[in-house]
């Protein structure tokens, strides 16, 4: 089983930080209105940062992590990616 974890750009220009297993699916139901209820009310938004973890532990200790970082960390790490593209 394959998780991920990642970064949501929402509407207001927020970033949200989530786990799924299947990325795809998951950034198409939060636009629907049908995920966290965070981004409910900040749609649309774009899955901008994912990394893959093989066990839901791992991805969920990433994830804690993830969150625990400040808005500017966070866009450090979205840009990172950008820039190796």
């Amino acid at each position: 089983m394959t998780y991920f974890v990642y970064l949501a750009r929402c509407a207001d220009n927020s970033i949200y930080t989530g786990y799924c297993k299947d990325i795809v699916a998951r950034e198409r139901k939060h636009n629907q209105g049908d995920g966290a209820k965070y981004t409910r009310q900040r749609r649309p938004i774009t899955v901008v940062y994912s990394e893959k973890y093989r066990t839901l532990s791992a991805a969920l200790k990433r994830e804690l992590a993830l969150k625990k970082l400040t808005k500017l960390k966070k866009e450090d790490l979205i840009r990172s990616v950008k820039h190796s593209q």
